[in-house]
């Protein structure tokens, strides 16, 4: 055999045992990150749905939807992903649909977001990567670097950051958002997250409950959209009331002095996760 078709045999083998490598630690990921469930709320969103649904990653191996429709929401969500489980909604708000969606998903790492065409699915795989490198709870923010809005009103970004504030004094947190719906968890930690609203306060609900469980949380920038079409059904001073009620109502009654800002993130694993190279 000439040298040459020794080389070539020795790169052959090679390139064998990288793919074979490669494939292992594939295989090796999807045993510890196991199923993704996208959970999506739905009213009347038939206009804006296949945009969302078109765009779901490969990540994501079951979409829950669950709906409270009277147009074509359902029939445009089973054009466009056969595969799609529809759920009813048994009451009203998106806390409701957002916690019958979490009952019926069967992932292991759940996602949450719009239907309205707000927040693209193609952010899902960063969320996903932050939850498969020790993280419990992210969440997106459209107020760190790499983030933004679109659509943001300025009296929803004042009532936003004001808000934020408070959960900031009251926790001795660090967090950049709040009132964003596109959220991941592990699904070991729903019990923890104790989810009861029934609103648009279940988001704060969430990470309010998330920071007093002591889960180690990745906020990861996100862009907010313009909806699509059609109306928001967010009612900026009654949301925002029933918001700080959620906050107050959950606050801490302890008593103890304050710790340093630093050891308090440190303990409560809060940090400001950048977007990955690859996801």
């Amino acid at each position: 055999m000439t040298t040459t078709a020794r080389n070539g045999k020795r790169s052959e083998v090679k390139r064998y045992e990288h793919a074979s490598t490669d494939l292992l630690r594939r295989q090796d990921r999807a045993r510890r990150s196991g199923l993704v469930s996208l959970v999506i709320p739905t009213k009347n969103e038939a206009r804006n749905l296949a945009w969302v649904l078109e765009q779901v990653p490969r990540c994501v191996d079951e979409v829950v939807l669950v709906d409270a429709s009277i147009d074509a929401t359902r029939t445009m969500a089973l054009a466009c992903r056969p595969d799609v489980r529809l759920v009813d909604q048994t009451g009203p708000g998106k806390g409701n649909a957002l916690r019958a969606g979490f009952a019926a998903s069967h992932g292991d790492r759940i996602v949450m977001m719009d239907a309205d065409g707000s927040m693209s699915p193609t952010e899902i795989p960063h969320f996903v990567h932050f939850l498969d490198n020790g993280y419990d709870f992210v969440k997106g923010s459209r107020f760190m670097g790499g983030g933004g809005s679109l659509d943001i009103t300025r009296l929803r970004h004042a009532g936003n950051w004001g808000l934020l504030t408070v959960v900031n004094l009251l926790y001795h947190s660090n967090l950049t958002d709040l009132c964003y719906g596109y959220c991941a968890f592990d699904r070991r930690f729903l019990d923890h997250l104790d989810l009861t609203a029934d609103g648009f306060d279940i988001e704060a609900q969430m990470t309010i409950h998330a920071l007093k469980a002591g889960l180690r949380i990745a906020e990861v920038p996100s862009l907010e959209l313009p909806r699509r079409s059609g109306r928001s059904n967010l009612h900026a001073y009654s949301d925002g009331r029933c918001v700080l009620r959620t906050i107050l109502r959950d606050r801490p009654r302890d008593t103890h002095p304050r710790l340093p800002h630093a050891l308090v993130n440190d303990r409560s694993g809060i940090h400001e996760a950048s977007l990955p190279t690859e996801a």
